[in-house]
């Protein structure tokens, strides 16, 4: 696997560089920063993708910001890259051509609630968990999860989802309208409150997982859910990590409405145990979760205990105590570096793919033997009840073998999502990283499509380049 993230773009001539630069610092002062450090913390950072930082970055405070900052990147053809929380995974926040980056943290305002309609409009910085902090004693909260506290611009951008999709969606399903700022610093509004609209192109959803390259998302207007009235977790160990797929697909097929269903391989419950100090037994386990009346959640967990002993699941447990449940899912969200600590001083790659529901055994069940065939540690975690799961392959990026044991892995991981009708990212996004599989999934005349819109929203460009489409 190579230690390079894609092959290297032109860069901006030094003196438009210096005179973009020279524009944003009369401009912004002191919130444009050119140290090292910052920069370095504005580059990919979670895998063993190689960091690319940009040549300088500026604080935004407002979309007039944002706007300013686009505009004098214009004229100099300088690249920009929106910065949200850096969780990213596949390269999304890396600044291969260089150029400035526009972190968006400071853009952290709510600037409405409207309970009684279930909708919030809020700007690009705000997080997922202070946006619930807020909405707590409202009825109200936000359900995508993705386990990092990112920012909802940048969920958003990577179209996010996690652990509470296969209930509520995600951000494709629950983005109701943005505002964008497009390369010449005007602003799209893409949509309105209501509910459903007929009115035009869907341009909503045409940035909702366009990570950056088409313009820069400066407000939200985003669904919200009513709180239940009950919400309990559960834990169930199986004997066989085909039984755990079985079960879920089971439930998946009954209708059980289950809110969360997570599955974790041997590997991943042993790396669990040990970080998050947990006693479950080192068997393949599903973590799941119910919402609804207390009558509902203890029938939902009831026949769900059933079906899953019809598949070797045995030691089903379920609680609805708060500090519990926070508990058992904060594990689950810790998995990234409950791997990390398994080698320390080893690269991770937190890959995912996506496929239907009825192949999900058969694909888990394959990408575990080629681990074992491969020699490779790399345990398995999934949001299963969609159909996505996630591997974290652990590797000394100076083996050769090893990585190339990786490179194989990876390859045959994607192509096997593929072949079963699947895709090669649920939710990361292509980044960089996964550039190479974009046309085998959708093919040629689709990646076409794309670079038309590209071209025709941005013809510069000069937003996140080398992400998403190939090099030509």
């Amino acid at each position: 696997m190579s230690m390079t993230a894609t092959k290297p773009l032109p860069r901006p001539e030094p003196h438009q560089l210096a005179g973009a630069i020279e524009a944003l610092a009369a401009r912004f002062g002191n919130r444009l920063i050119t140290s090292q450090a910052v920069r370095d913390q504005h580059a990919h950072t979670t895998t063993w993708l190689v960091p690319q930082p940009p040549d300088a970055v500026v604080m935004a405070e407002a979309t007039a910001d944002i706007q300013d900052v686009v505009r004098i990147c214009a004229a100099h053809r300088v690249p920009v890259i929106a910065f949200g929380t850096g969780t990213s995974l596949e390269g999304q926040v890396n600044a291969p051509a260089g150029g400035v980056c526009i972190d968006l943290r400071d853009m952290n305002r709510i600037l409405a609630v409207h309970a009684d309609d279930l909708d919030c409009v809020i700007e690009p910085g705000v997080t997922r968990k202070a946006l619930n902090e807020h909405l707590r004693d409202q009825g109200v909260f936000f359900p995508i999860d993705p386990g990092a506290d990112a920012s909802l611009g940048g969920m958003a951008s990577t179209r996010a989802s996690g652990t509470n999709a296969v209930r509520y969606g995600t951000m494709r399903e629950n983005v109701l309208a943005l505002k964008v700022v497009r390369g010449d610093g005007e602003i799209i509004t893409t949509g309105t409150r209501a509910k459903k609209s007929s009115a035009g192109y869907d341009l909503t959803h045409l940035f909702v997982g366009a990570e950056g390259t088409l313009g820069i998302i400066s407000e939200l207007t985003i669904k919200l859910r009513g709180i239940p009235e009950t919400i309990a977790a559960a834990a169930c160990s199986f004997t066989t990590l085909e039984g755990a797929c079985r079960a879920t697909i089971l439930a998946i097929q009954t209708g059980i409405p289950v809110a969360r269903i997570e599955l974790l391989n041997e590997a991943q419950v042993q790396a669990s145990n040990a970080y998050s100090k947990l006693t479950l037994p080192e068997t393949p386990l599903l973590l799941l979760e119910f919402h609804g009346t207390a009558d509902e959640v203890a029938a939902q967990s009831r026949l769900f205990a059933e079906l899953a002993a019809e598949c070797g699941g045995g030691g089903f447990e379920w609680t609805t105590r708060p500090e519990e449940r926070t508990r058992l899912w904060q594990a689950r969200h810790d998995a990234y570096w409950s791997v990390k600590s398994l080698r320390p001083g080893a690269g991770i790659v937190a890959t995912d793919v996506c496929v239907p529901i009825s192949r999900l055994a058969d694909c888990v069940v394959e990408t575990e033997a080629d681990l074992k065939r491969l020699g490779l540690v790399s345990p398995i975690v999934g949001h299963v009840g969609d159909g996505n799961f996630h591997c974290s392959m652990l590797a000394d990026v100076n083996d050769v073998d090893e990585m190339a044991r990786g490179e194989e892995f990876m390859h045959r991981l994607v192509e096997r999502a593929q072949a079963m009708g699947g895709t090669c990212t649920g939710e990361h996004g292509i980044g960089q990283g996964k550039q190479k599989y974009l046309v085998g999934e959708l093919g040629p005349a689709a990646l076409d499509a794309m670079r038309a819109v590209k071209q025709a929203l941005d013809p510069l460009n000069i937003f996140n380049p080398g992400k998403i489409l190939p090099p030509q």
